[in-house]
């Protein structure tokens, strides 16, 4: 299982962590999770958990029912995701767990129905939630500069 990426304008490799979730570039075609979901298979998939990877296809998981093993995630994230891949029609289950306090792993399972994979509904819960932040982050930012004016026309 490959590592989710992003490239750059200068083709530069970036990981999630690297850069805020309102920074990271548009280019939606580079994520590469390896094909993962598209056969099922019974071995566990191989990874290595170095910087920059964050989810695994965990085994067992066929094309319309899969889990996922998110890295360095907890609740913040899960139920975020849970509730905003359960608004997509083609869902029918998603739910998330947090294996055990100490450890520092998420687990997401999602089941879609035909037509649609589990890999392509996650992909399209995580651009979600990267447009709401984005949206957020922009009113936020309007706010504030309209504040920020405010304040200094009734000073002057």
């Amino acid at each position: 299982m490959g590592k989710i990426t992003k490239f750059g304008k200068d083709g530069e490799e970036i990981t999630m962590k690297e850069t805020p979730t309102s920074h990271q570039p548009e280019a939606q075609d580079d994520v590469s999770m390896a094909d993962a979901g598209e056969e099922g298979e019974e071995g566990e998939e191989e990874y290595e958990e170095g910087e920059g990877t964050k989810v695994r296809l965990l085994p067992g998981s066929t094309p319309t029912a899969a889990s996922f093993e998110f890295l360095d995630e907890n609740h913040t994230l899960g139920n975020a995701l849970r509730y905003v891949i359960m608004k997509n029609p083609d869902v029918e289950f998603c739910a998330y767990a947090i294996p055990h306090p100490s450890e520092a792993k998420m687990n997401v399972r999602i089941q879609t129905y035909e037509g649609t994979t589990a890999v392509e509904a996650l992909r399209k819960g995580l651009r979600d939630i990267q447009d709401l932040c984005d949206v957020v982050s922009d009113k936020f930012l309007e706010a504030r500069k309209d504040f920020t004016e405010k304040k200094a026309a009734a000073s002057a």
